[in-house]
C-alpha cells in the first residue's frame, strides 16, 4: 500500500481511499465537459436497489451560466471558497422506484443511500485522475429546488465542488487551519458485530 496521504488505517485498504479528502482550496485548472462527464460515468455505475439509478447531477463548469447559477444556490461560507472550483455538481434521487413486474412506482427505501453510492463512485473515479471533491449540504435547498426545477418526489441530497487542489493561502484565514485530511472514528466504533450494544 503506497499513499501520499497521512492517514494510517487500522487495516490495509487501497491508496484511494486514503488519499481521498475534501479540500477547499482549489486551483485556476479548468474541466473539459468531456472529462467531467467521464467522472459522471463512474457514477452512473453505482449499485442501486432493483438497478433503480435514482442519482441525478446537475452541473456546472466554472466559466458558464450554470456553474453561476449553482454558485448562487451555495450558503455565503460555501460561496468564499467554492468559486474557484472547477465545477459545481448538485445531486438529487428519487423517492420513488419501479420494481421488476410491477406497472406503478412505489416509494423507495434506499434512494438517498444509492445517491450516496454514485457520489462516491464519482469522489473515487475523480480521486484516481487528480480531481479532489468536497461535498457540501451548506445549500439554499428550497431556492435550489425551486430554480434547478427539481421534479416534485426528488430529494436535493447535496452540492459537489471538484477542482485541482490549489494553495491553502487563498482561503480565509478561519478556513486555513482545516485544509488538510480528517480522521476518522476507530473501526470498533462502527463495525458492531451481531448488533448494537447497550
Amino acid at each position: 500500500m503506497s499513499t501520499l496521504s497521512p492517514r494510517q488505517p487500522e487495516h490495509p485498504i487501497e491508496p484511494v481511499f486514503l488519499d481521498r479528502w475534501s479540500p477547499r482550496a482549489f486551483a485556476a485548472d479548468a474541466i473539459s465537459e468531456e472529462d467531467l462527464l467521464g467522472l459522471l460515468e463512474a457514477a452512473r455505475w453505482a449499485p442501486s436497489a432493483y438497478n433503480s439509478q435514482p442519482a441525478r447531477f446537475v452541473y456546472g463548469r466554472r466559466g458558464t451560466p450554470a456553474f453561476d447559477k449553482l454558485l448562487d444556490l451555495l450558503v455565503p461560507a460555501n460561496q468564499s471558497w467554492a468559486k474557484d472550483a472547477a465545477a459545481l455538481v448538485f445531486v438529487a434521487s428519487n423517492s420513488l422506484m419501479r420494481p421488476p413486474g410491477q406497472d406503478k412506482d412505489v416509494p423507495s427505501r434506499s434512494h438517498t443511500f444509492d445517491a450516496g453510492a454514485a457520489w462516491m463512485s464519482f469522489a473515487i473515479q475523480a480521486q484516481m485522475r487528480g480531481w479532489y471533491t468536497h461535498g457540501m449540504v451548506g445549500v439554499d435547498f428550497e431556492r435550489a429546488f425551486a430554480e434547478l426545477d427539481v421534479p416534485q418526489g426528488y430529494r436535493l441530497e447535496c452540492a459537489i465542488a471538484l477542482g485541482r487542489i490549489g494553495d491553502p493561502g487563498s482561503l480565509p484565514e478561519k478556513l486555513q487551519a482545516r485544509e488538510m485530511p480528517s480522521g476518522r472514528r476507530p473501526l470498533a466504533e462502527i463495525a458492531l458485530e451481531g448488533g448494537f450494544k447497550r
